[in-house]
């Protein structure tokens, strides 16, 4: 069964095709990805109607590369998946009304995804996948979110962000410093030529007994720094309030995942979103875990932003366990908001 997934929850616009196989997972034939950093840089952030326009304009030249890609007709899609939610409404309308549209001119059943099930499922890309059960550390965007998740379509929630996220602090503490868009890459770069110890930062519900998040007084923090540095920082200042505000952001991390490890008795950690890119993250993760024995799973670096693969992955994986029957109805609804627990 050949699956051609759609993902347009932001500023990506991605196409896949998957391949399912009996007894066995779903392989990757192609996929192709289209980023809109460039077009939203001016801006210092997506702007949603842009980010709607450009999914228009992308969404079936993306879809002929990756048929090209694979060396596959229209005529052998089986199935049309596309991202249902979370996400930006108009966003999420192009890819799921291209989908729809598509498959109704071809006669194939559409099927809905979850975004961060895509996210929580495409280690499953890699050479190495994990097994089941595991505790997955998603840090996507607005999302940092721990699970534990025993099955595809079982999981638990072991704790999630209550405000800022991951990601957003990133993101949030790079426009502080003056850095550029997207600023998570921007600051770790930055991170690289600053001391981790130079300021002296929060770690938020770091000694909670809980699992979850807070990261808005991380950047409260980081703002004050910056004030008191006075109006023109040297550059030097700028990359060690970097190193810190990274340091901050990694440790929480790095802590509560192992604490939701131990909580569990899991030794395997799967880690997804576009924050798990973060090579500070990753190099201490690996350490961490390292030490009692078990492994961390990644997708691979170009699969950690969002994109086709993961959604079509998704889709393949869930028809196969038995959780989706993909429907001949093209009428579609969007879910901006939607809780990965009732998808």
């Amino acid at each position: 069964m050949n699956i051609l997934g759609f993902e347009s929850s932001c500023d990506e616009t991605g196409v896949a095709l998957v391949q399912t196989r009996e007894g066995a997972l779903p392989v990757l034939r192609a996929h192709a990805l289209h980023s809109q950093i460039s077009m939203h840089q001016a801006f210092g952030g997506v702007v949603p109607e842009l980010a709607s326009r450009d999914h228009v304009r992308r969404a079936l030249p993306l879809t002929r590369e990756t048929l090209d890609a694979a060396g596959a007709r229209l005529e052998d899609v089986d199935v049309v998946a596309f991202t249902r939610g979370p996400g930006l409404a108009g966003a999420l309308l192009v890819g799921a009304g291209v989908a729809c549209a598509l498959a109704a001119a071809l006669g194939k059943p559409t099927l809905g995804v979850h975004h961060l099930e895509g996210h929580l499922l495409s280690p499953f890309l890699s050479p190495d996948p994990p097994e089941f059960p595991f505790v997955a550390l998603l840090v996507s965007g607005g999302h940092t979110q721990l699970m534990r998740v025993d099955a595809v379509g079982s999981y638990t929630l072991l704790g999630e962000t209550i405000d800022d996220a991951a990601g957003e602090a990133f993101d949030k503490s790079a426009k502080l410093l003056g850095l550029g868009y997207p600023g998570g890459p921007a600051l770790a770069r930055l991170a690289e030529q600053g001391d981790p110890t130079a300021f002296d930062l929060p770690r938020p519900l770091l000694h909670q007994p809980n699992l979850d998040f807070s990261f808005a007084g991380l950047k409260t923090a980081v703002a004050t720094a910056l004030r008191k540095l006075g109006p023109e920082p040297t550059d030097q200042q700028k990359a060690d309030l970097a190193a810190s505000t990274q340091a901050a952001i990694v440790e929480v991390v790095l802590k509560k995942s192992l604490r939701a490890m131990k909580a569990t008795g899991l030794k395997r950690l799967v880690v997804a979103g576009g924050v798990g890119a973060n090579r500070a993250l990753r190099e201490q993760l690996n350490v961490a875990v390292a030490r009692f024995h078990g492994r961390v799973h990644y997708p691979e670096l170009h699969l950690c932003t969002d994109n086709g693969a993961m959604i079509a992955m998704a889709a393949a994986m869930r028809i196969q366990a038995g959780l989706a029957s993909p429907a001949l109805d093209y009428t579609f609804e969007v879910k901006p908001r939607w809780d990965l627990a009732s998808a």
